[in-house]
């Protein structure tokens, strides 16, 4: 059985951006998933003094160390001033320290959603170029608009944007 992770940018307890990677999640079959919270890997900020002083921290490590083990991984971003969130961007600095492909050269479907119409699509472009520098082999890219419109009762309401992102789970899955 194929092992996804799934994880939202986000360190919000009721972040918008995980109940998207969920909902995709769910679409999965016959796979394992393991739902990361970023809140469980709480990090120092990240700075090159920190690392010649300290080392890596243990949660990079652990997060590092769960990437390895998967085979796939879903991650929907949080947009905050049109780029990663600082909780998101920071796991990734200390992650990229200890191996340069973060992503391990895995399948990623890349979602991003907000409450307004651009549906987070700037940070969405900007992973979407820099993310297969750091080994992610992107699948499929989604972008929901409007979140609070858009999503409602655990699932999305408007049928084309359903419909795409079903498509984009079944390519997802399709090169686990």
């Amino acid at each position: 059985m194929k092992k996804v992770m799934v994880l939202a940018g986000s360190s919000s307890k009721t972040s918008i951006n995980k109940k998207l990677a969920k909902y995709a999640a769910s679409m999965l079959q016959n796979c394992e998933i393991q739902l990361i919270d970023l809140n469980d890997f709480s990090l120092p900020i990240f700075s090159v003094d920190t690392e010649r002083d300290h080392g890596y921290p243990e949660n990079a490590k652990v997060f590092d160390k769960s990437l390895r083990e998967v085979d796939g991984i879903i991650l929907s971003l949080a947009e905050h001033n049109g780029s990663y969130t600082v909780a998101f961007k920071n796991l990734l600095d200390w992650v990229s320290r200890i191996n340069t492909k973060v992503w391990k050269e895995k399948p990623m479907l890349l979602m991003a959603t907000s409450p307004g119409t651009r549906g987070a699509i700037s940070v969405l472009e900007t992973a979407k170029v820099r993310f297969p520098h750091l080994g992610a082999k992107i699948t499929g890219v989604f972008s929901l608009p409007s979140f609070y419109d858009n999503f409602n009762n655990l699932e999305i309401v408007d049928d084309d944007l359903k419909d795409d992102l079903v498509d984009l789970v079944v390519q997802f899955e399709k090169k686990l």
